[in-house]
């Protein structure tokens, strides 16, 4: 049961926030590289993390050379391929591989594999592999037992299911662990954190914010952990403006919204 706002919650001023990027700052694209976050959020992030003290992260399963590429010409602290890898405030990396034989096992296998699905595409990064799905979805059951296969063989790996994507990663890492490493850090240690994100990867991410009485925002529908739901992508663009707005023009923009009611809650 949901019970429908007119405004998001009213925040702390003291606040660490954390964006998923594709299907919540970004419009999901048939194919990852056509997805663009607007500049004029982009301006957004930057003004709330001005106000933050910095304390404002991208937390993806892309990786950080995408993420600065999306986010040019800003240069926000990050979590990569759902945490394998990270930037901290100070431009500090931490970095998660995986073995090199186990790369090259997996990944010739997974290739060889994905040559006989026609639609299907390997993404290599790494430190985890990516199977999209997007253009042959019929395909979806075929990779899930394909990745499957891949964790039993190598048990260090795990599988990660994701929007029209199956992710195959590090055991050790996920977007929770991410996100709890920087609340251990300055300017986000002590702050309330705010999480918004769509997918099935940001639910370990939705436990730790929950865990720390923070905020945590679903995109989208779906079950989830997150005590908070936004309806759509441009619904966080809404809320961001709505955030980043003084005092006093809060009332004016809501006015302009004529009775915006996408943000609900989780009761």
């Amino acid at each position: 049961m949901t019970a429908s706002l007119t405004l998001p919650p009213e925040h702390p001023t003291n606040c660490a926030y954390f964006f998923d990027l594709d299907g919540t700052l970004a419009e999901i694209k048939p194919h990852p590289d056509q997805v663009v976050v607007p500049q004029t959020i982009l301006q957004l992030l930057h003004r709330l993390a001005t106000q933050n003290a910095g304390a404002l992260a991208l937390i993806s399963g892309r990786s950080m050379a995408e993420l600065d590429a999306l986010t040019t010409p800003y240069r926000f602290p990050l979590a990569g391929v759902h945490g394998a890898e990270r930037r901290d405030i100070n431009g500090q990396t931490h970095i998660v591989h995986l073995p090199e034989a186990v790369e090259r096992e997996a990944g010739a296998l997974l290739h060889a594999a994905l040559a006989t699905l026609p639609g299907t595409t390997l993404e290599t990064k790494g430190m985890a592999f990516a199977l999209h799905y997007r253009q042959a979805p019929e395909h979806e059951a075929a990779l899930l037992a394909l990745a499957e296969r891949i964790t039993h063989i190598w048990p260090q790996l795990a599988l990660q299911p994701g929007k029209c994507v199956v992710e195959i990663k590090s055991q050790d890492t996920n977007k929770g662990d991410a996100i709890a490493a920087f609340l251990q850090e300055a300017p986000f240690v002590g702050r309330t954190p705010v999480f918004v994100g769509d997918d099935l990867t940001d639910e370990t991410g939705f436990a730790v914010v929950n865990r720390a009485g923070g905020i945590s925002v679903k995109v989208g529908s779906g079950e989830t952990q997150a005590t908070w739901r936004l309806a759509a992508v441009r619904d966080v663009w809404h809320w961001l403006e709505q955030i980043n707005c003084p005092q006093q023009e809060q009332e004016a923009t809501n006015d302009r919204r004529g009775g915006y009611e996408s943000f609900s809650r989780s009761i």
